[in-house]
């Protein structure tokens, strides 16, 4: 089920209840924070493995991706001035969970960016009992040329006008249209791989380039800040692949050695997806899902699939 609501700042957004939990009873409903460029379709997969397990699961398009509205006249560009933006997405998703009377406690997946649009919503108080996060955005690897004058550079196109212009490196294609399977970053799994492509190609609307010089400002200056905070006092996994090279993989390791109940997987030659990758990393990561979901319930910790 998708519906169309609309942000506090008028943003028009669209919301899916992804799949009601199967089976005799339901545990919860997990939260699911997409990455960038992502959509609610994209987890239709992961939203069945949630639902043989006991959960249901709801998710989002976040301003300037997916269905929702896009923020520049060029709509290939991924952008937003701020991520406290995001923030104002989450609370129009949760207003709708409420509404909706969504089964508790509540859960979250974050992948990616929604790693960090997820870690900042937990510090300003999202309810949710326990959080797992793929390949969080807790820092960016960028190419060693690009790297000492990013913040500089992106903050200064930012302030002169220039911030709707693409980040260094980026073009108007979607990534995963115009790239071979033999070099992407995304999934090891050729048969996901071709379905994430299919995905685009039935719906080139959802489409998304890459980010602008203010979303990428602005993704910095959140990523440092998120790095200062002490962790949340929750239960937390953070699973990365062996083979990432999206995000920056020893800003995730030092977060989670922070934090008091958190975990860190690292999974041999996965890449960024985990969520999109083989099908026994899938397993693995829903099994481990309900388990931690259901012990942090204060139930059996065991996985129902």
């Amino acid at each position: 089920m998708a519906v169309w609501t609309e942000s506090a700042d008028g943003v028009r957004l669209r919301l899916a209840v992804l799949g009601p939990a199967t089976g005799a009873r339901c545990l919860g409903t997990v939260l699911l924070f997409p990455g960038r460029t992502e959509f609610v379709e994209k987890y239709g997969p992961a939203a069945t493995d949630l639902a043989r397990r006991g959960f249901a699961c709801v998710s989002i398009d976040w301003r300037g991706q997916g269905l929702s509205d896009r923020m520049l006249d060029d709509p290939a560009t991924g952008h937003v001035g701020t991520f406290a933006e995001y923030q104002r997405d989450v609370d129009a998703l949760m207003a709708a969970v409420e509404a909706w009377n969504l089964p508790r406690p509540y859960f979250l997946i974050g992948h990616s960016m929604g790693g960090a649009i997820g870690l900042r919503a937990i510090h300003q108080g999202l309810p949710v009992a326990a959080a797992l996060f793929t390949a969080p955005m807790w820092g960016i690897r960028l190419h060693p040329a690009i790297r000492p004058v990013a913040r500089i550079l992106s903050a200064l196109s930012h302030a002169t006008g220039y911030g709707h212009t693409y980040a260094p490196g980026t073009r108007p294609a979607n990534y995963i249209s115009v790239t071979p399977f033999a070099d992407n970053t995304l999934t090891t799994d050729p048969e996901m791989f071709d379905w994430m492509r299919q995905q685009i190609a039935a719906q080139p609307e959802l489409s998304l380039g890459g980010p602008s010089m203010s979303w990428l400002n602005a993704a910095l200056r959140e990523i440092r800040e998120l790095q200062t905070l002490p962790p949340p006092a929750i239960r937390c996994e953070a699973w990365i692949g062996s083979g990432e090279r999206i995000v920056d993989s020893q800003s995730i390791r030092a977060l989670v050695a922070r934090w008091p109940d958190g975990r860190l997987v690292e999974v041999a030659g996965a890449a960024h997806e985990i969520m999109m990758e083989r099908p026994e990393t899938r397993l693995a990561l829903y099994d481990a899902a309900a388990a931690l979901f259901a012990t942090a319930a204060g139930r059996d910790g065991g996985a129902a699939a």
